[in-house]
């Protein structure tokens, strides 16, 4: 027995585990022994996986920690893990037995130090700048007099206050105010998540659409700030189509939401101020535009006005214009009772002549008279082609060559031919066709004349028409009278009271008149008897 127990070789008096049970000792040591804990270091490699856990490392200059933060705790972080960022991570301690490893268990994160998130927001800041968030090609103008303002901030506290109250005494506006927080861990995401909300809202719908947008907050540490430094925030801003101010902070407070907002407002109340104008100060400069353009309208019209006084001045005067034109109408007029007189009498004349002319009896003189003339010719003709053949034979016969058959076997077979030609047959055929082409000629010629006759005729009658119309003889009948002093015709009272005698002469013959020198005074009638008879005008 005591040689069992002083037996010194080893793994004989050593408690002795399984690997379980060694794990789940180790396992229970860590975490009895450190509990929850806060770890100072650099975060290195980061993995997200489907699951939606976040892995990452976080180091110094000799060890690495292996780190976890699961799904429901990444947005309750105040500060999302960056490769090369220098932070204080706390969690708990806790073993994993299946791989012999520990690691930490994240649930909330810090920046370590002031120097360290600045040198991060440096990083995000080039960053961001080098997509071209920041560039001034993308902003775009603010409108002169949103109908609808969307603001973006907190519902308590004096921001809001101070924008209300800036915009009632400016020029009151219809005002949307999504309630976020403005910082702490969900900073960030309510203000991208109002950000887009705002964007989205359509044109018409039930919620007006904003016009212009303000992302408001007071001042406060850069800490107090960080959530408008966020990328998701910076990123709503840019992809917003409705014009951004951003009024975060006091006028020194920076944060990467006013390098890419529109308009950079220093306070909130610069915000207000700069998205509408003094109603006041707008409706008097409404005036005095308006005034403007009254004395200038009044000015124009009274240049136009003096300018067609100027013109009407240089045009001469409409009766002058007509004097002409009266003098010549009154001449033509004259003129015409004689000249449609002439007109008639020539028309008369002409028809008369082509009536003699065009006459049944004439045209067949004419006719028995062309057939003489075609019959003698016709007897021309048959006299001279005898006379010819005659010739002819006479020749022939006289004469006397050798071998007459040769000889006159060419001169007989033209002689055949021509006398074929001059057969009195044919001429006689030739004689018929031509007398047929003037007896058809001549019955176009009649229908002609009787055609015309009968135009004539038609004109004849509106030219005598036109006469009992306009003629003055048959203007007297309709109840117009001329005055004459002599040969010549009166038109005026006063050159019928310088003439020492007058004739009037009617319809039905004339009578002769002396003119007074004052009208008879005619016996004036009682109001209501009779009607009084409209001028007569005259025809000269």
């Amino acid at each position: 027995m005591d040689d069992l127990l002083d037996d010194d070789r080893p793994g004989r008096n050593e408690p002795e585990y399984t690997v379980s049970e060694l794990s789940g000792e180790v396992k229970r040591a860590l975490e009895g022994r450190f509990g929850r804990i806060r770890v100072r270091g650099e975060i290195g490699r980061i993995f997200r996986a489907r699951s939606g856990h976040l892995y990452y490392d976080v180091k110094d200059d000799r060890n690495v920690l292996a780190c976890t933060t699961w799904k429901g705790q990444i947005a309750q972080l105040s500060v999302q893990p960056e490769e090369g960022l220098e932070v204080v991570v706390t969690g708990r301690l806790s073993a994993f037995g299946a791989q012999s490893k520990y690691n930490l268990n994240v649930d909330d994160m810090a920046v370590a130090g002031q120097g360290a998130l600045m040198a991060m927001l440096e990083r995000r800041r080039a960053q961001l700048a080098a997509e071209g968030l920041f560039e001034e090609g993308r902003k775009r103008p603010l409108p002169f007099l949103p109908d609808v303002i969307g603001v973006v901030t907190s519902p308590q506290g004096a921001v809001i206050r101070d924008i209300l109250h800036r915009l009632r005494d400016r020029f009151p506006r219809h005002v949307l105010i999504w309630p976020v927080a403005v910082q702490g861990k969900s900073s960030a995401s309510e203000v991208a998540a109002a950000i887009r909300g705002f964007d989205a809202l359509a044109p018409g719908g039930p919620i007006r659409r904003p016009d212009l947008v303000i992302v408001a907050r007071g001042g406060g540490s850069i800490e107090d700030l960080w959530g408008f430094n966020e990328e998701i925030v910076v990123r709503a801003a840019s992809d917003c189509t409705i014009p951004l101010i951003s009024a975060v902070g006091h006028e020194t407070d920076t944060t990467l939401i006013d390098h890419v907002a529109d308009w950079r407002a220093p306070t909130p109340t610069a915000a207000a101020e700069r998205a509408v104008p003094v109603r006041v100060d707008l409706t008097a400069h409404i005036d005095a535009l308006g005034a403007r353009q009254e004395r200038a309208t009044r000015s124009r019209t009274g240049r136009a006005r003096q300018r067609l006084a100027d013109l009407a001045r240089a045009l001469p005067r409409p009766g002058a214009l007509l004097e002409g034109p009266a003098a010549r109408l009154d001449r033509a007029s004259d003129r015409l009772p004689t000249a449609l007189r002439q007109r008639t009498a020539q028309a008369r004349l002409n028809l008369r002549h082509f009536d003699t002319a065009l006459a049944p009896e004439a045209l067949r003189v004419r006719l028995v008279q062309a057939r003489g003339r075609l019959d003698a010719v016709e007897r021309r003709l048959h006299e001279a082609a005898r006379r010819r053949a005659e010739r002819r034979r006479t020749d022939l016969e006289g004469l006397r060559l050798p071998a007459p058959v040769r000889l006159f076997r060419e001169p007989r077979t033209r002689f055949a031919t021509l006398a074929g030609r001059l057969d009195p047959a044919s001429l006689s055929r030739r004689s018929r066709v031509e007398a047929a082409r003037l007896s058809a000629a001549l019955s176009r010629l009649s229908s002609l004349a009787r055609s015309r006759q009968e135009r004539l005729g038609d004109r004849l009658m509106a030219l005598d028409r036109l006469r009992l119309s306009l003629g003055y003889r048959e203007t007297l009948s309709r109840g117009y009278a001329i005055v004459r002093a002599g040969e010549a015709v009166v038109v005026t009272a006063s050159e019928a009271r310088q003439a020492s005698g007058l004739t009037v002469e009617f319809a039905d013959g004339k009578i002769e008149a002396q003119p007074r020198a004052q009208p008879a005074q005619r016996k004036p009638r009682e109001k209501g008897v009779g009607r009084e008879e409209p001028d007569q005008g005259t025809l000269f």
